[in-house]
């Protein structure tokens, strides 16, 4: 069904689905998008398939709603129907009307609370990521492997295409993860409220000054992601993106090696290596 949605959409954008596919894959909006971005998580897939179940519900309660509407304007007007009725109530209809959005919520509320149920519950994490926010940038740690580093937004002069960077959205040094491996995100602040937000993912965490949130995700497709801080933060708030890059298993095992030389963690301790611009 998603797919058929897609191709709709694509149809009357007049985007070719070349196109689109190329951009989606790295985990970017596209030009006049009008839905999700292509799902890259477990957690993604049961998001966006729950909000397919949802409309599958909701469109026809909005078209019967509107219908009424109508029938009500066209039947019940000043000129259709000159003598209003009297009569103040019908049990039958006021029964009918509490009891089914009761059950219309139940059948809601089963799924959600199912994914909500995912979403809170961390599996055993094979790689473990702690994320500080700070005006107006971005400190990773991977404290099993003793990495730390900051990342920054690549300037707008600075970026370089060719090399596939994205502007506003490219940093300097990306997260790495492994291709389905269960990523512990481990989300706090050094200074004010700060919120992680991974669209291709379906993950959105905030970053509250000494408080340690916690989510996680899977991706279960190899490419470049891109996220942003969703809390207005200060004036730079728009400059601290977030770039994952998701590997395989041996590519992460590689970048580990070369990270513990290039970034140091002291002692075990967050300090972290100031990467010259």
């Amino acid at each position: 069904m998603k797919k058929i949605f897609g191709f709709i959409s694509t149809a009357l954008l007049g985007l070719s689905t070349q196109a689109m596919a190329q951009t989606e894959a790295l985990g970017l909006a596209y030009d006049k998008q009008i839905g999700f971005q292509e799902s890259a998580s477990t957690f993604a897939d049961k998001t966006h398939d729950f909000h397919t179940f949802f409309l599958w519900i909701i469109t026809p309660l909005k078209l019967l709603v509107l219908g009424l509407l109508l029938w009500i304007v066209v039947r019940d007007n000043d000129k259709s129907n000159p003598v209003p009725a009297t009569f103040t109530h019908n049990k039958f209809w006021e029964r009918l009307w509490t009891i089914v959005p009761v059950l219309i919520l139940i059948v809601i509320a089963i799924p959600s609370f199912r994914l909500m149920y995912y979403e809170g519950k961390t599996p055993e994490p094979d790689v473990t990521i702690k994320v500080t926010g700070y005006q107006w940038y971005w400190g990773y740690e991977y404290p099993n492997e003793e990495i730390s580093f900051l990342s920054y937004m690549i300037p707008e002069a600075e970026i370089n295409k060719d090399a596939g960077q994205v502007r506003l959205l490219s940093v300097d040094n990306p997260v790495v993860v492994p291709v389905d491996s269960n990523i512990q995100i481990l989300t706090t602040s050094a200074d004010v409220i700060h919120a992680i937000a991974l669209p291709a993912f379906g993950i959105k965490k905030d970053a509250v000054p000494g408080r340690l949130n916690e989510t996680w995700f899977k991706a279960t497709k190899i490419g470049t992601f891109y996220g942003q801080c969703s809390e207005i933060c200060g004036t730079a708030h728009a400059y601290m993106p977030i770039e994952i890059k998701v590997v395989s298993k041996e590519d992460y095992a590689a970048w580990v090696a070369e990270a513990k030389l290039k970034f140091s963690a002291i002692d075990g301790d967050t300090q972290i290596q100031l990467v010259s611009r």
